[in-house]
């Protein structure tokens, strides 16, 4: 498996910088995209990048297709963050990001880079969620966020080789969908972050972390007290300093 992946993704050399200079390509091709607001086209060479997943047989398309869902989300997410700007600075911004993630972070392959790739990714599509479809309806909302969540959840506990994997994340995903349904009645913003994806970003980190030292065996009472309490005292804060009235 190395050796396939090496002659794709070579780690020196010529083809290696060339490597590079294609990767960078597709965030620089969205950001004249955007400019030129041709966002369907940006959208559509995003999708068009992950033109591999389908280059094997059909009954393999599904684990290609759930395995590069992270990519995809974040690469949407970029997308929508860069277009609902107007200001040409913010989007080169944006288009720096997603080519650091492309070059630097999407490559890892080690615990904590896997998780980390799963959790930016999660809070950057929830965010993105609330900005492109803040006014749809509720259902849209709630199937957004328990695809983006269930995917981003199945990364995260691959990498630990889990095997309730499907079943957590779909405890996950329902979760985060229920907490959508319920946060969208009252749906309040901080700036361009919704509530709900504010929430989701904090519970989704705490509990990843505590399932992350669990796992590495780096985990004590006292640390799980520590980021339980964490958690509970910045959902109370929001909750606590939020603007509830004529909200409904």
């Amino acid at each position: 498996m190395r050796q396939i992946t090496a002659k794709i993704k070579p780690a020196a050399g010529f083809s290696h910088f060339i490597h590079i200079v294609l990767t960078c390509l597709l965030p620089a091709i969205v950001f004249v995209a955007v400019r030129l607001n041709f966002v369907q086209i940006a959208v559509a060479i995003i999708l068009l990048s992950k033109w591999r997943m389908f280059a094997v047989k059909p009954r393999h398309w599904a684990a290609n297709i759930r395995v590069n869902a992270v990519d995809i989300i974040f690469g949407i997410a970029v997308l929508i963050c860069m277009a609902s700007s107007g200001s040409q600075m913010v989007q080169l911004v944006w288009a720096v990001i997603y080519g650091f993630w492309l070059l630097v972070i999407k490559p890892l392959d080690s615990i904590i880079g896997v998780s980390a790739q799963a959790l930016i990714s999660q809070a950057l599509g929830l965010v993105a969620l609330f900005i492109a479809w803040g006014d749809a309806p509720i259902y849209v909302l709630v199937i957004g966020a328990w695809i983006i969540t269930y995917n981003c959840a199945r990364h995260f506990f691959a990498i630990f080789e889990e095997g309730m994997s499907r079943y957590l994340g779909g405890v996950w995903a329902y979760f985060s969908a229920a907490l959508v349904w319920i946060s969208c009645h009252w749906l309040l913003f901080y700036g361009p972050v919704a509530q709900p994806a504010l929430l989701l970003s904090v519970l989704g980190s705490g509990l990843g972390g505590m399932y992350f030292l669990e796992k590495t065996d780096r985990v004590s009472v006292l640390l799980r007290r520590q980021i339980i309490f964490i958690m509970i005292a910045i959902i109370i804060i929001v909750l606590t300093f939020s603007d509830w009235s004529g909200k409904l």
